[in-house]
């Protein structure tokens, strides 16, 4: 069997491994001004919480000026703030708030496509002989008159759009308000690469890259092949394998160019969004050249809940990352499904503990460390553009995007408006004030992993030591050479013991109510609970 040991870089580890990372939706995060969507003024009053909670950098999603078709994933202008959300000084001031408590932040960007309201896509659509035509894909319709191939839109139908005025189509791989940079244009490269320099310049510390994986198309515009699983439980966009829209060669140089960029200015990082899993995960660090320090794994939103299965994602991933990568584990985000709602709130506990004690940077979204749940938001009531051209098939992200809940007043301390989105049951005790008054809360236990992760050198660069999972306890270790740590997580709602050799010392567990616990050759496991333990060594530690 492979050691599998965490391939850390020598200390001191760059800022981007040792801090945990906290992803921010801004229409949902803290409004200002009472139209019930968040914006930069009220970001900026909650900095001091980030810094409470003990967060180490920022992911915002996107705050340039959008028509907000795909809630600002379809981007007018890459160097402006969108009124919404308030103006470039404002957002230099959160910069500015940040770096004062030593919180980085990470922008999102959306190099894929613009909006088609974009300076740059008006000019490409008036005239085929305009300057900035190819800096979209534009095609001829087929011999039928119908687009040009086979290729589906993420947001269903066809992924062309008719354009009458210049007689060709143009291709959208999401709304046809989104339609797709042509990144085989050198010019266009360029052109994002100065959009970068502008954040970059303007104290950003790093960019999450959005839909990275389907940047470059088949320039032969072949058709995708049928995808031979594909049945009516299925939503209609997954008819076709996506051969010639998805991780093509040429993405791979594009994502090296952008890292370059970002390598010529001092201590920042690249994030990147990859489709598939684990399976492709691998190339998106490197190849002759660097790409994403962090590409970003979501395995623990999408694996069965029970021990083995849980070991076997993690075991699938390390393996799948290259030696001398760091690893990174997302537990939350503005499109995938609560946590909380997902394994409950008493496992929500565990998923926190696994998060920050596996090796690699944590990643969170905003109202995971309070417990939040996905909201019930029916397809009718739907705002966001996925739910409502591909119904019934679950990918409403609206549940999760549902605003944070501050206090327990009428309006959860969010706005004093009518909040874009519904709030959700339960605000009286899954709230930031309620839970911070309670030491034993799951905000409670958010705030002391991150300490703990921070200062504990087994759990920041230690090596990752996986052990035989029994029943229904996930069980691995973490180490230096002078230091050890058992992690020993109870996946179930029955009590569970776990045989050791040798005594040891609680250091955290999920209830809080055992730190500084002696344990001698039986660990007790209640049920749902985790616990970290010093200088423990399982009876059997199969490695």
């Amino acid at each position: 069997m492979m050691n599998q040991q965490t391939r850390s870089s020598v200390n001191p580890l760059a800022w981007w491994k040792s801090c945990s990372i906290y992803q921010i939706y801004p229409r949902s995060f803290q409004d200002s001004d009472g139209d019930g969507v968040g914006d930069l003024p009220g970001l900026l009053s909650r900095v001091d919480y980030l810094a409470w909670l003990g967060v180490g950098a920022v992911w915002l999603s996107p705050v340039y000026r959008s028509p907000m078709v795909d809630f600002g994933y379809d981007i007018s202008d890459y160097t402006d703030i969108d009124p919404l959300f308030g103006t470039l000084a404002d957002f230099e001031r959160v910069v500015d708030a940040l770096h004062e408590r030593r919180i980085r932040l990470i922008l999102d960007v959306v190099p894929n496509h613009t909006s088609d309201q974009h300076s740059w896509f008006i000019e490409s659509r008036s005239s085929r002989d305009n300057p900035r035509r190819d800096w979209y894909v534009w095609a001829d319709p087929g011999p039928d008159g119908l687009p040009p191939n086979n290729w589906l839109s993420r947001f269903g139908g066809s992924a062309w759009e008719w354009d009458e005025r210049t007689g060709q189509y143009y291709y959208h791989a999401f709304l046809r308000e989104q339609p797709d940079l042509n990144w085989h244009n050198p010019a266009v490269r360029e052109a994002f690469a100065d959009v970068l320099r502008f954040w970059l310049r303007r104290g950003v510390d790093g960019f999450r890259v959005d839909a990275s994986a389907v940047l470059a198309e088949d320039p032969l515009l072949r058709d995708d092949p049928p995808n031979p699983d594909f049945d009516a439980e299925m939503p209609p966009t997954d008819k076709f394998k996506r051969v010639f829209t998805d991780i093509r060669p040429e993405t791979m140089s594009y994502i090296e160019e952008m890292r370059a960029v970002l390598d010529a200015f001092p201590d920042r990082v690249l994030l990147g969004e990859v489709q598939e899993g684990f399976r492709h995960i691998g190339q998106f660090y490197g190849g002759e050249r660097p790409r994403f320090h962090l590409p970003l794994n979501s395995l623990l939103l999408e694996t069965d809940w029970d021990a083995a299965s849980i070991a076997a994602r993690i075991d699938q991933y390390i393996n799948a990352i290259p030696d001398g990568a760091w690893p990174v584990w997302v537990l939350g985000g503005h499109d995938k499904p609560r946590i909380a709602t997902r394994v409950g709130l008493q496992q929500a506990r565990i998923a926190a503990m696994l998060l920050f004690t596996l090796s690699g940077t944590p990643i969170f979204f905003e109202g995971d460390e309070i417990g939040m749940p996905s909201s019930q938001i029916s397809s009718e009531d739907a705002c966001d553009p996925f739910e409502i051209r591909v119904p019934g098939f679950g990918l409403n992200r609206d549940p999760e995007r549902a605003p944070m809940r501050w206090d327990a007043s009428e309006k959860a301390g969010f706005t004093t408006g009518e909040p874009w989105l519904p709030l959700g049951d339960d605000v009286a005790q899954r709230n930031v004030a309620f839970e911070r008054g309670d030491e034993r809360s799951l905000l409670s236990l958010y705030r002391q992993l991150i300490a703990l992760r921070q200062t504990e050198p087994a759990l920041l660069a230690g090596d990752f030591r996986p052990l035989r999972s029994r029943g229904n306890v996930l069980l691995f270790r973490r180490c230096t050479r002078d230091r050890q740590l058992l992690i020993a997580l109870n996946v179930s709602d029955g009590s569970e013991t776990v045989s050791l050799r040798g005594g040891g010392m609680v250091r955290l567990n999920t209830l809080l109510d055992r730190i500084g616990e002696p344990v001698d050759s039986q660990l007790y496991l209640r049920p749902n609970e985790g616990v970290i333990a010093e200088s423990c060594v399982p009876e059997r530690a199969n490695e």
